[in-house]
C-alpha cells in the first residue's frame, strides 16, 4: 500500500500557486525526508497531506492516501501521526493545564484533554500507559503540560498520536526548539518508532535525517525537484540549489552534515 500517492497536483490559496505538478510517491514502511528552504512550500505541502487545503481541479491528477481517494478526515488523522508545531503549540498553551498522562490519554478521542461524557475503557487506559512505557516516558504521566520542556511535551504528543497505531508519522520540522541533548533523544525515539511504521520528516535541517531513512525529496521552484534515494539525492550540487548558497554536503557514520561553504 502507498502512504502517499500524488501525480501532478497544483495546489494553492486564492488565485495564487504555491504547489504545481507535485508528483510523490510514497510506501508503507518507507521511511522520507522532504527537505526545502524556508518558504518553500514545505508548510502547505504539509497542509496538502492533511487534507487542510486541496488540489486545484485545473489539470488532471491524482490523490491519494492510504490507497483511497476519498476517505474520512477523522480517520486519515488517525492512522497518519501528523506532528506540527501549531499542534504543539496548541497543546502548549491551551492545555498547559494537563498532565502527561491525559494528554496522550486524550488521543483516543483526538481531544484537547477529556470530559466527561468521554468514556474511557480499561484497555484504552491500558493502551496510554503502554504507549507511554515503550516512549520512555512515564515519569512525565503526573507532570504538567506547564511545567514540561518542549522536548517532554512534543514526545507526550507523539505518544498521543501512537495510541492509534498509526501506518506513519509525518513530523514538520520536529527538533524546532529542542536543545542539543532533547534532539538527540527525539531522534532516538524516531528512531525506535521506524522499526514499526513510516517516518515522513519535513525538515530543512540536514542533520535531522537518520540512516534509517533512505529516502529523500527536495522542494525547490514551487515543486519536487528531485526525489529518489537518499545517496542519490542528498548531493552537495542539489542542495547548493534548493538553498542558494554553495554548500559541501559529507556524511560520517551514515548521518550527512554540510561540511563547509564553498
Amino acid at each position: 500500500m502507498n502512504i502517499i500517492d500524488f501525480e501532478n497536483i497544483n495546489v494553492g490559496y486564492d488565485e495564487k500557486i504555491i504547489l504545481k505538478d507535485i508528483t510523490l510517491k510514497i510506501k508503507e514502511k518507507e521511511h522520507w525526508a522532504i527537505l526545502g528552504a524556508n518558504g518553500s512550500g514545505k508548510s502547505t505541502l504539509m497542509k496538502l497531506i492533511q487534507s487542510e487545503i486541496h488540489p486545484r481541479k485545473t489539470n488532471e491528477y491524482k490523490k491519494e492516501i492510504l490507497g483511497k481517494a476519498t476517505y474520512s478526515i477523522s480517520d486519515l488523522k488517525k492512522q497518519l501521526g501528523i506532528i506540527t508545531n501549531d499542534l504543539h503549540n496548541y497543546i502548549a498553551t491551551q492545555g498547559y493545564f494537563l498532565s502527561g498522562y491525559i494528554v496522550v490519554l486524550s488521543g483516543h478521542y483526538s481531544s484537547l484533554g477529556v470530559f466527561k461524557h468521554q468514556d474511557f475503557t480499561e484497555a484504552q487506559h491500558e493502551k496510554a500507559r503502554e504507549t507511554m512505557k515503550y516512549l520512555e516516558i512515564e515519569h512525565l504521566a503526573d507532570k504538567y503540560v506547564q511545567e514540561m520542556s518542549t522536548g517532554e511535551l512534543r514526545k507526550c504528543i507523539v505518544a498521543r498520536a501512537l495510541i492509534h497505531d498509526p501506518k506513519a508519522f509525518i513530523l514538520d520540522e520536529p527538533t524546532v526548539g529542542l536543545d542539543i541533548k532533547a534532539q538527540i533523544n527525539f531522534i532516538k525515539m524516531l528512531k525506535k518508532l521506524s522499526q514499526n511504521c513510516s517516518i515522513i520528516l519535513v525538515t530543512h535541517h540536514l542533520e535531522e535525517i537518520f540512516e534509517e531513512i533512505k529516502n529523500v525529496a527536495l522542494i525547490y521552484n514551487n515543486t519536487i525537484y528531485k526525489s529518489g534515494k537518499k545517496e542519490d539525492i542528498l548531493t552537495s550540487k542539489n542542495l547548493s540549489e534548493i538553498f542558494d548558497t554553495n554548500v559541501h554536503i559529507n556524511m560520517k557514520n551514515n548521518r550527512y552534515y554540510v561540511e563547509e561553504i564553498l
